[in-house]
């Protein structure tokens, strides 16, 4: 009940954008888990071109990140949100009716700016919105997103029953029924000039010193929690020799953060800074991970101490990108906050890749340093007073 009255607290814009996330996160888990056996099984394709459709698809993400968070400021993030999810419409369609190298790329290729657009669009608007609630605002878009990240596979494994055609065109309607909602809803902003060209805008944020220091810092977070979908599975799998044990590790994520994510930041946000906390959720993370090193059958430990280190630092993270510069760039901040996280994360899996074929122990403790450092790197920026300074105040 309080998490409902917390988000009636909230302006229309934002109790939308809580939606739409959940619609983005159902929409695209429930085609792009089972896009590569489409592309391989039912399609035909090698190995190597199956690779190439997936490495475009995220290329095209991570790598725009930068022009979605630039044209947000520029435009206004509405109309570079309504145009993300129209541009995922027509991409997932894409795959859903197109079997022919071109035609696959090019859905790629959409269905990747796509979500370079909306992805650092939405997170400058609702940090515009939400105002000083910012953090309890970032807190339940973790809700509303790890609910539709549970959502979209269950859905996704049901409409396979009839066949890959199916389950694409339903993401299709997904993200169409996200745009028209967006375009008759959510409400325009006109955009405050920033006083420069886009180049000007990037060398703004690319001599924040501060700012480059935290998104390199927080690397970590980003490499930590792609493990929920690469090296957590795969111990669930090897300590219980079931591959539905891969599911629970879904399931713990999703269930305490529904039961604690609202909960665990606003017991925070009012003790100690936010940085303090930042520091000890990346803590959290890297010690998650040596659980299993004593015994196959933690790594559910690993999983609900990994997602509670989520929960603590990530609100109070996105709650502080806006304040290293002025609120015309917040956009721009986010989206190259966004393209190191994704080089990140890409780098962070091949090591973690490697280290599971070289030896048994050996990717737990990587992950347990990469944790560990990152939170030094963020507790050494605070010492120093880098961090942007969060009002505080209490909500009822």
């Amino acid at each position: 009940m309080r998490t409902w009255h917390e988000i009636r607290g909230f302006p229309l814009a934002v109790r939308l954008l809580l939606v739409n996330q959940l619609g983005v996160n159902t929409g695209f888990y429930l085609l792009i888990p089972y896009l590569a056996t489409h592309l391989g099984e039912d399609l035909g394709l090698s190995a190597a071109v199956v690779g190439i459709v997936l490495g475009v698809r995220n290329l095209s993400q991570q790598g725009l990140f930068i022009i979605g968070g630039s044209a947000s400021d520029r435009l206004g993030a509405r109309g570079v949100i309504i145009a993300g999810c129209a541009l995922r419409t027509v991409g997932f369609a894409l795959f859903a009716l197109g079997d022919g190298l071109a035609v696959l790329l090019a859905a790629s290729v959409l269905s990747g700016l796509a979500g370079a657009l909306f992805n650092p669009a939405v997170r400058a608007y609702l940090a515009q919105e939400a105002g000083e609630r910012r953090a309890e605002a970032f807190a339940l878009f973790n809700v509303f997103a790890t609910t539709g990240a549970l959502i979209g596979p269950l859905l996704g494994s049901a409409l396979l029953l009839v066949d890959f055609r199916t389950s694409a065109l339903t993401a299709a309607g997904i993200f169409a029924v996200l745009t028209v909602a967006q375009a008759l809803v959510l409400p325009a902003r006109k955009a405050e000039p920033t006083g420069s060209g886009v180049l000007g805008d990037w060398r703004e944020v690319l001599g924040n010193r501060a700012f480059l220091a935290f998104a390199l810092a927080m690397v970590g977070m980003f490499t930590l929690e792609n493990q929920l979908y690469l090296l957590l599975p795969d111990g669930a799998r090897e300590a219980t020799g079931w591959d539905g044990a891969a599911g629970l590790v879904f399931l713990i994520g999703t269930v305490a953060n529904l039961a604690l994510q609202l909960r665990i930041t606003r017991a925070l946000k009012s003790r100690g800074a936010r940085p303090a906390w930042i520091v000890c959720g990346l803590a959290m993370m890297g010690l998650a991970f040596l659980p299993p090193l004593l015994g196959g059958p933690l790594v559910l430990l690993s999983a609900l101490l990994l997602n509670l280190g989520i929960m603590i630092c990530s609100p109070f993270v996105m709650e502080l990108i806006p304040g290293f510069g002025r609120p015309e760039l917040t956009g721009t901040y986010f989206g190259i906050f966004y393209v190191v996280s994704g080089i990140a994360a890409a780098v962070g899996n091949a090591v973690v890749g490697w280290a599971m074929d070289t030896a048994e122990s050996l990717p737990w403790i990587c992950c347990a340093v990469v944790g560990l450092a990152s939170a030094g790197g963020v507790a050494w920026l605070h010492r120093r007073g880098a961090l942007p300074r969060v009002a505080e105040r209490t909500y009822a």
